[in-house]
């Protein structure tokens, strides 16, 4: 489904009787910004963000807004085919489970010790933020982190086990995002331009602004690493229980980015919060205890060719911990046999199934963005 809205400079993949309203007013926010190309492509999973709402997909013509792709930049799923079946990994879940989590750390957990990789020599960069926070984000890659992050074992429809993870670029995107935040601030109060509330921008034609493009690059190549050395531990400890274990599939979908494209014949940064391109294989989660979905990208002009990243919350974080308890989750993953394994009971409230939209509704809305082609149901989740 699509609705144009003139007043919101927006296209709409979703009814907007169903977006919050402070959702609704930082959309009206950004279609005021002079820059904007064509209008704004909302997703069915749009909820509020800081600055520009998550789901949201803009593109402008000679400027990058750092709010507009995110704190956790380079946040993404890394979804594995395996060679097993549900009946082979079955008993052996629960320990499974328990050996990743002790593997790996999770929440604001580091590593006491840096794992080998040969990333800081591929990806060398001069920048500021990145040079401060290098050493601390050394210890941080094939870290989880909390929040929406998690490690899941699912199952296809025909029994086929498959292992998917989310997560980013850690603290280090967090730095990087709020330091060119600040600079776009000061760039936009020299201008004389008081921006809407989280929308400073930085010129793409600026030195500040291509000093900000190499870091969300860096970051984005950060938070990948992060995701291959988050799959290898965790399919380290499947090889243990199963040695001819084999990966038969692998497919990554980035969201939280912000990338020069061709689009109606001008060349356009289109910027990614909470979306993802939707061009070959997509993998779109629901929430903890949710499917999972694997599409097809239908690659629609009208999105941007985008799609949304997953279902996207209903209630937030706070207002979860208010109305929910931690026995209410848990009897809630119980009665759909999902295996919970957390060190932080207290966090695993505001990750709640019913503080998210139903990723079905989520997947009807976009029939025209992408194509379902795989069903995953979760068997074991591991939260932060």
């Amino acid at each position: 489904m699509i609705k144009f809205s003139p007043k919101l400079k927006a296209k709409l993949w979703v009814p907007i009787d169903k977006i919050e309203k402070e959702a609704l007013e930082q959309i009206r926010n950004l279609s005021t910004i002079p820059d904007l190309f064509k209008w704004i492509a909302v997703m069915p999973d749009v909820h509020p963000g800081y600055g520009m709402p998550i789901g949201g997909v803009a593109a402008l013509k000679g400027c990058v807004i750092p709010n507009a792709v995110g704190m956790d930049i380079g946040c993404g799923v890394v979804c594995i085919k395996t060679n097993l079946t549900t009946d082979e990994i079955h008993s052996y879940l629960t320990e499974i489970l328990r050996q990743i989590l002790q593997e790996i750390p999770v929440g604001f957990k580091w590593r006491k010790k840096a794992v080998q990789t040969d990333f800081w020599e591929k990806y060398e960069i001069e920048d500021p933020v990145i040079s401060s926070e290098k050493n601390n984000a050394k210890k941080q890659l094939g870290t989880l982190g909390g929040g929406n992050h998690f490690i899941e074992i699912q199952k296809d429809e025909e029994g086929t086990v498959y292992l998917t993870l989310h997560s980013g670029s850690r603290n280090l995107g967090k730095q990087v995002a709020t330091y060119y935040n600040k600079k776009a601030q000061e760039f936009c109060k020299k201008q004389g331009v008081q921006p809407p509330s989280g929308l400073a921008w930085l010129p793409l034609d600026s030195k500040i602004g291509r000093q900000y493009l190499r870091a969300m690059n860096f970051c984005l190549d950060f938070a990948s690493e992060n995701r291959r050395i988050l799959t290898e531990s965790a399919l380290g400890v499947l090889r243990r229980f199963f040695p001819k274990l084999e990966v038969l599939e692998r497919i990554e979908t980035v969201h939280n980015y912000a990338s020069l494209e061709e689009h109606y014949g001008e060349t356009v940064l289109v910027h990614r919060k909470g979306a993802v391109r939707a061009e070959g294989k997509v993998v779109i989660p629901g929430s903890m205890g949710s499917p999972t979905y694997i599409a097809e990208g239908l690659r629609n002009p009208e999105s941007f060719m985008s799609c949304s990243h997953g279902a996207g919350r209903t209630l937030g974080r706070h207002e979860a911990k208010r109305k929910l308890s931690y026995a209410e989750v848990k009897k809630d993953l119980d009665e759909r046999n999902v295996i919970l394994m957390t060190p932080d009971k207290s966090a695993i409230i505001e990750e709640a199934r019913v503080a998210y939209k139903d990723i079905d509704m989520v997947m009807d809305y976009q029939q025209d963005l992408v194509r379902r082609s795989i069903k995953l149901l979760p068997m074991g989740v591991i939260k932060g």
